[in-house]
């Protein structure tokens, strides 16, 4: 069913998502589900791929709106604003014949009740067509052409001097979906050959036995057996947190910020008979823990509690093993969430280096002699990692680094602490990684 023959519009629901990301600092991954449900069918794909796109590509699409506009609407008129972004990047980067797109758009104004604007968006997009030749290659030297804020291209270029542009470009492309199969379920190989009967091509990843890439991504409920624990959609370098953490049977293990339990699981699958403790703030996000536990018949006690106040909920235990996935910047997942390059400030990362530092600081005292803590984050920022790592090293004459070699094929920068991973097409996502122990 398209939207011709619906009662809705899906551009204009497209332009109202877009103006709660941008304007109103919503997550895209807290509004788009709410925005699907006025659609149906393969509309709700065509809204995501709308949406996801006009955010990655959003300084390139607002030039275009520059360049061929006298003057920008005003604050009140901004759904308009990215109803015409819409217009552009169909017409740029999807396969929507011209005409539909053109003709879809401005039916949409009447949808936001501007209807007095169509021949306003009827001539802009006309005009973007006609000069389309031109436009690109007046953006040919242009940094918006990165498709980054200016603040985060700065950071990117001065941390990684001769890595920043294939960072941006990977953080540019569609993500690739990346899946973990449950050793309890399946062999890898054989779930791998349960897929391929579903005419799903995937690959192995020779450095992680569990991973497998798929060759295109699919609904979740395509998976074959998802809902019975057979298998977890989860990222390549995310996986490497539990064998770096390397949990044993038996042991009394936390996994701090947990949700949404993806580690906390994989642990689980790793050593089947760890006394596992899930710590998470936000009552909901817990909940999706529960829920990831239930999925595949696991078990760890979940505690809904601030992590910077241990001795609040930890109960006089000491732990083997910490995994703490410290709230971040998330700059090495945008490629996965592209609103967080608009949402996030240059001014939040100093609060957020205070929250990580926190959060090892406190904790730390819970971690038994000669047990090992891992420290990760989705972050690319030094400042979010080897500089964390520094910091806190050199106030616990206690705790002892370890360095943790990258494995072959990866794509990673070097650090004098830890493990930088950097987000590669068909690779894994940017991921952070440090081993500390407790001497």
């Amino acid at each position: 069913m398209n939207s011709t023959q619906t009662s809705y519009n899906i551009r204009s629901i497209a332009a109202k998502t877009l103006t709660e990301v941008l304007e109103k600092g919503a997550s895209l991954s807290t509004v788009l589900p709410l925005m699907q449900q006025q659609v149906v069918g393969k509309d709700k794909g065509l809204l995501q791929e709308i949406c996801f796109g006009v955010l990655r590509s959003l300084p390139e699409l607002d030039w275009f709106a520059s360049q061929l506009m006298d003057r920008p609407l005003d604050k009140k008129q901004k759904n308009i604003h990215y109803l015409i972004l819409v217009g552009f990047y169909q017409l740029h980067y999807m396969r929507v014949p011209a005409h539909a797109a053109i003709s879809e758009t401005v039916n949409a104004v009447v949808a936001l009740k501007r209807p007095q604007l169509k021949g306003l968006i009827n001539g802009v997009l006309r005009q973007f067509q006609r000069q389309h030749p031109i436009l690109l290659e007046r953006l040919a030297n242009l940094d918006v052409r990165f498709w980054h804020p200016t603040w985060l291209l700065t950071k990117l270029k001065q941390a990684y001097p001769s890595e920043w542009k294939a960072i941006v470009e990977a953080n540019n492309q569609k993500p690739p979906m990346w899946l973990r199969v449950n050793p309890a379920a399946y062999e890898t190989q054989a779930y791998q050959a349960v897929l391929a009967e579903r005419e799903i091509e995937s690959h192995m990843q020779t450095n992680l036995p569990q991973a497998l890439l798929l060759n295109e991504p699919i609904a979740v409920d395509r998976l074959p057996e998802f809902n019975e624990g057979a298998v977890t959609v989860q990222d390549l370098n995310a996986q490497y947190a539990v064998s770096l953490l390397a949990p044993q049977n038996d042991e009394l293990i936390l996994d701090l910020c947990a949700a949404p339990g993806g580690k906390t699981t994989h642990i689980l699958e790793v050593a089947p008979k760890a006394n596992v403790i899930a710590v998470e703030l936000d009552e909901k996000r817990a909940l999706r823990i529960k829920e990831n536990l239930k999925r595949l018949h696991r078990h760890a006690e979940v505690i809904i509690a601030d992590g910077t106040k241990p001795s609040t909920w930890v109960a006089g235990r000491q732990f083997n093993k910490i995994l703490l996935d410290a709230p971040c910047s998330a700059t090495g997942v945008i490629r996965r969430h592209p609103d967080i390059k608009w949402l996030r400030r240059s001014t939040d990362i100093a609060d957020l280096v205070t929250t990580q530092y926190e959060l090892l600081n406190a904790i730390w005292p819970y971690l038994k002699s000669g047990g090992t803590l891992i420290y990760v984050t989705c972050s690319i920022l030094p400042e979010e990692n080897d500089q964390q790592i520094k910091s806190f090293l050199a106030k616990h004459a206690d705790a002892e680094h370890h360095p943790l070699n990258l494995p072959v094929g990866m794509f990673g920068a070097e650090r004098a602490l830890g493990l930088q991973l950097l987000p590669k097409a068909n690779m894994g996502d940017g991921f952070y990684y440090a081993k500390l122990v407790k001497k």
